[in-house]
């Protein structure tokens, strides 16, 4: 039985666990319709907000990973057979369910991730945005007709469903992400195999109870989502040498990266990765400074600094660079740190103590290199603070690029650097391993075009007088270089999850060859 004392802390988590269908231990296996009997070792979710355990998961064995992905292939036989608009209409439903459960999940989001309830609601809110958005896509999964160069043919192309997808998803989006790829593949004719980060495993668990009624009463078959909630020991290599699954989406660090490009492309199978981003914005002298600091700040700091679209680096013309500077380490003062549940917090713990210590490194390494940490850094203590894992944002000033700073600290940890001309700006930003996500604020109609044009931002994403952090999800979200290439979400992304077919059909009596060629017995 919690004490009173933790009782009041509790900022509801118990009824929230309760609606959500959390239990004390859970099975870690679901085939969307049914809860597997787990066998394994149990594993428990700790909140970094308080140290708290907040329950436990049996976890999913290769025993069940067999019967799950037998189950997937069965449903996939069926699945793929089903119109796109009827499978769109199962994922509207899905997305009208979420909308239910919107706030009590985005609370779990946030409990067990460590990120404030505003991105947890933010979160949830990704999700139904992409089931809206895959509806529609379920009616315009369209092929291009080509004129044939032989007499009497008509050519054209058309996307037939892959099969099961495997998607491994991080911690920090413990449900978007999984919902970015689960809800473009089911409207594409493929099934799911999902498994979550270790470290979020219950609000997977929930998101697999939300959307069993769905399920149910659309008769959708047995094994077209499923869940397996494991540890590597149990689902990792296995999963990705298996010829079984087409498609394995991937984020998390390049380093996971890659090894699961590795093992997937030895069996030629196809991956999609979506790993490290090393963000820069870039700072114009003729930039709207306050708008700019606004920018930095949420970049910067939101989700403790632990999205793949964090701000990690500035570069700050130098004629304004003391100013804003300056200007960034009055808005750090003011930032507010504490339990994401609680309303008047910004920014929450980090995910755990290895982050706390990988954070504590990467300063240490910033000042053996020559940079020099101008404000934050230390970890929080005293009350509220118990669980070891909350830390003051930090701002270091550097000379260009530094080693560590062409490596990603998943972590609140600023760079600010100066510049002297836009092309230099753009040189800075290029150099790094990583090209996800990038900005510039600038008025100037000159420097901004140079930004988005060839000769400007190598990143996926490049924006002028927005932050490199917020993605919508209308747009393909990935990037470049050590960031893996992958592309999810919007536009065209939907063809990653499909296999293209080029047909060709002859409706005359003769039987000419392509280029010409004469091949007469």
């Amino acid at each position: 039985m919690k004490s009173e004392t933790l009782e009041a802390k509790d900022f509801g988590i118990s009824e929230t666990l309760k609606v959500l269908g959390i239990h004390d231990i859970n099975p870690g296996a679901c085939t969307g319709l049914e809860w597997l009997d787990t066998k394994g070792e149990i594993i428990e979710s700790w909140s970094s907000c308080d140290g708290q355990c907040i329950a436990k998961i049996r976890q999913a064995t290769t025993s069940d990973y067999e019967k799950v992905i037998t189950q997937a292939q069965k449903a996939f036989l069926k699945w793929r057979s089903v119109p796109a608009p009827k499978r769109g209409e199962i994922v509207r439903q899905i997305g009208e369910e979420l909308r239910k459960y919107k706030e009590p999940l985005g609370k779990l989001v946030s409990y067990e991730m460590g990120k404030i309830y505003q991105e947890g609601l933010g979160e949830v809110q990704e999700m139904i945005d992409i089931c809206d958005f895959a509806v529609g896509l379920s009616r315009q999964l369209y092929g291009l007709s080509m004129h044939s160069e032989r007499s009497r043919h008509r050519m054209y192309e058309q996307y037939h469903p892959l099969g099961i997808v495997g998607i491994i998803s991080a911690f920090n989006f413990p449900v978007a992400v999984w919902s970015w790829n689960a809800m473009i593949a089911l409207v594409c004719g493929d099934v799911v195999v999902w498994k979550p980060s270790s470290k979020v495993m219950l609000c997977a668990i929930a998101v697999h109870r939300i959307i069993a009624d769905v399920l149910k009463r659309n008769e959708v078959p047995e094994g077209v989502l499923n869940l397996l909630a494991a540890s590597s020991k149990y689902v990792g290599d296995n999963f990705l040498a298996d010829h079984r699954v087409p498609l394995i989406s991937a984020t998390g660090s390049t380093k996971v990266g890659r090894r699961v490009g590795k093992i997937v492309g030895e069996r030629l199978g196809r991956s999609l990765l979506e790993l490290g981003g090393n963000n820069a914005i870039i700072i114009s002298e003729n930039a709207d400074l306050d708008l700019a600091i606004r920018a930095v700040l949420f970049g910067a700091v939101g989700t403790a600094g632990q999205r793949c679209t964090s701000t990690r680096r500035l570069i700050i013309q130098e004629n304004v660079y003391n100013t804003f500077r300056d200007k960034l380490v009055n808005a750090y003062r003011h930032i507010r740190i504490g339990h994401p549940l609680d309303s008047k917090t910004l920014v929450g713990p980090l995910i755990d103590k290895a982050a706390v210590q990988g954070f504590a490194d990467a300063q240490e390494r910033v000042k053996k290199e020559g940079g020099k940490i101008i404000y934050g850094g230390e970890t929080m203590t005293g009350e509220g603070f118990e669980s070891g894992c909350y830390v003051r944002p930090a701002i270091a000033e550097v000379e260009k690029n530094l080693p560590i700073v062409c490596d990603e600290t998943f972590a609140p940890l600023l760079y600010l650097m100066k510049y002297k001309s836009i092309d230099e700006a753009i040189r800075l930003q290029n150099d790094v391993p990583q090209g996800l996500s990038s900005a510039i604020f600038t008025r100037n109609l000159l420097e901004a075009e140079q930004y988005l044009s060839c000769e400007g931002s190598d990143c996926g994403i490049a924006n002028v007088n927005i932050g490199t952090s917020g993605a919508e999800i209308g747009g393909a979200f990935g990037g470049e270089k050590e960031t893996g290439g992958g592309r999810e979400s919007g536009s065209d992304a939907w063809k990653a999850y499909m296999r293209r077919q080029t047909n060709t059909i002859n409706y005359s009596t003769d039987l000419p060859l392509a280029q010409g060629i004469h091949f007469d017995i």
